[in-house]
C-alpha cells in the first residue's frame, strides 16, 4: 500500500509565545528541537513545510485592549512576532500568516489559502506540532481533519497554554477523538525515513 503523501505545519513556534514573550507558553521553546528534526526529515525528502504565524494589525479586537481576550501580541514586523530564532529557517518552507483582521484565526485553516495549497499538492496527512496546544495546534488539527487530511499530532512537539489547569490534554483528547493520531516526533521521523 502506498504511504500518503505527507506535509508539515508548524504551527506559530514566535517570540512571543516562547520564554520572554507577551504570551509565553510555558517551556513553549521546548518544542524547536523536535520540530527541527521533523522539518529536516520533510526537506530532505522534498515534502512541503509550512510554518503559520500570528501577524496580527497594532489593533486588533483579538487583544483585550480592544475588546478581545489577549494581551497584545505577534503584532506584525515586530520582534515579538519574528519565528523563534532557533527554528529551522529554509527558502521552501512556506509561511501562512493568519489573525490579520478582527477574528480570532486559532487555526492554520482560517481565512488562508492553506487547505487549496495542499489539496492542489494532492496532500493526504498532514503532520502537525507547535504552540499552543489547546489553541492554535488544537484548532489546527480539527480544521485539517475537517478538510479530509488524515492528522498526525506531534505530542511531543508542542506545549499547552492551560490557562485552566489540564487544558492541554483535554486538547489532546479532543484531537484524538476527533480521529487524529497522536505521535511522537521521533516517530514521525522513523515513519518519514521508512517512506524514502
Amino acid at each position: 500500500m502506498a504511504n500518503p503523501k505527507q506535509a508539515l505545519i508548524v504551527v506559530d513556534v514566535q517570540n512571543d509565545f516562547c520564554p520572554g514573550g507577551a504570551l509565553a507558553v510555558a517551556h513553549g521553546d521546548e518544542v524547536v528541537e523536535p520540530l527541527n528534526q521533523v522539518i529536516d526529515e520533510f526537506l530532505e525528502r522534498g515534502a512541503p513545510v509550512y510554518k503559520s504565524r500570528d501577524w496580527h494589525p497594532p489593533k486588533t479586537k483579538h487583544f483585550a485592549i480592544h475588546g478581545g481576550t489577549w494581551p497584545v501580541h505577534c503584532v506584525q514586523n515586530t520582534k515579538g512576532a519574528e519565528f523563534h530564532p532557533a527554528l529551522r529557517d529554509d527558502p521552501r518552507i512556506k509561511v501562512i500568516s493568519k489573525g490579520l483582521g478582527d477574528t480570532d484565526c486559532y487555526s492554520a485553516f482560517d481565512e488562508t489559502d492553506l487547505a487549496s495549497q495542499l489539496h492542489d499538492q494532492a496532500i493526504e496527512e498532514v503532520i502537525v506540532g507547535g504552540l499552543a496546544t489547546d489553541y492554535c495546534v488544537k484548532n489546527t488539527v480539527l480544521d485539517a481533519l475537517r478538510h479530509g487530511f488524515k492528522v498526525k499530532a506531534l505530542r511531543n512537539a508542542m506545549r499547552a497554554v492551560d490557562v485552566q489547569p489540564g487544558d492541554g490534554e483535554r486538547a489532546i483528547e479532543e484531537m484524538r477523538a476527533a480521529g487524529a493520531d497522536i505521535v511522537s516526533a521521533e516517530d514521525s521521523a522513523r515513519a518519514a525515513q521508512s517512506m524514502d
